[in-house]
């Protein structure tokens, strides 16, 4: 029997090597949008952008994964490991984590300790980045409580910084109000890229760049701000990025970092979450990062 499980929502944005590596298991979301299978394209973003072309008014939609779901997770996981340790998406955007809490009541009472919830007050790579630390530990042999203790004081110092292409979406699926999204829109028109972060848990604007149009550029100097300082202390900080269907510039981001401060660890480039991808929309590069 293995010491520990880790368990992810869908809202994380991870390879499929990674999930294989750590073992990773992976709650599914609901997504809910009849006009998705007409709609041409590859993946979510590539329908996105093909109903924006037909004029389609709806717009994708998500669900946390359902206690049951959660429940029949762990009591899989619990035949198997002597912990289990499952990582969400932020409880201030999502009632993921509270779906899980419900589920760990239903477990039967002498396995309810053995499963640790954490909400990372996070979401997309960011969450991955937490769920690699907890993989590495798992596989060293940490017990859960050890490895829970850690990811819990690693969670707040996890930034992540995203530019997007527009705020519709956001604003569409309830993730930021109208009155922000009129005023994004409005400084767009006037060549201000907004920069979205997390913080306590919410998307909120983290800074404006004039004249933004490479965004691979913005985000690798807002990224820089929070890494340049540790690594300077000769400290070692790791990189995680998502891209919704803008691989160029995932791939320049990458360079960018690795020609500047070879010693920063760029975990994955990975496909932003269709979870994440429905609010966001297409045209989204994320940036995570984290001291280790």
């Amino acid at each position: 029997m293995k010491k520990t499980t880790i368990v992810i929502g869908q809202s994380a944005s991870i390879t499929n090597e990674l999930i294989e590596k750590y073992g990773f298991i992976v709650v599914p979301f609901v997504i809910d949008w009849p006009e998705m299978d007409s709609l041409d394209g590859n993946n979510v973003f590539e329908k996105m952008r093909d109903a924006e072309k037909k004029g389609v008014k709806t717009t994708p939609k998500t669900s946390q994964p359902s206690m049951g779901a959660f429940k029949k997770v762990f009591d899989e996981a619990l035949k198997e490991s002597e912990s289990v340790i499952c990582i969400t998406i932020s409880s201030g955007i999502s009632g993921t984590y509270n779906s899980a809490l419900q589920a760990k009541k239903m477990l039967r009472a002498e396995d309810q300790d053995k499963v640790l919830i954490l909400d990372t007050f996070n979401a997309d790579a960011s969450e991955s980045l937490i769920a690699l630390r907890a993989g590495e530990l798992a596989q060293e042999g940490k017990s859960g409580e050890e490895i829970f203790k850690e990811i819990t004081e690693m969670s707040p110092n996890v930034y992540l910084f995203g530019i997007f292409e527009s705020p519709k979406w956001l604003e569409a699926n309830g993730r930021i109000s109208h009155a922000l999204s009129v005023i994004l829109s409005q400084m767009q028109k006037i060549g201000m890229r907004p920069i979205l972060s997390m913080k306590d848990g919410l998307i909120k604007p983290a800074n404006l760049k004039m004249q933004a149009k490479d965004i691979a550029q913005a985000l690798f100097k807002q990224t820089e701000e929070i890494i340049k300082k540790p690594l300077e202390e000769g400290k070692a900080c790791r990189v995680a990025i998502s891209h919704a269907d803008t691989i160029e510039e995932a791939e320049k981001l990458k360079k960018m970092f690795e020609e500047k401060y070879p010693q920063v660890k760029v975990d994955f480039i990975a496909l932003t979450s269709p979870v994440i991808g429905c609010h966001v929309g297409p045209g989204v590069l994320i940036c995570c990062s984290v001291e280790k």
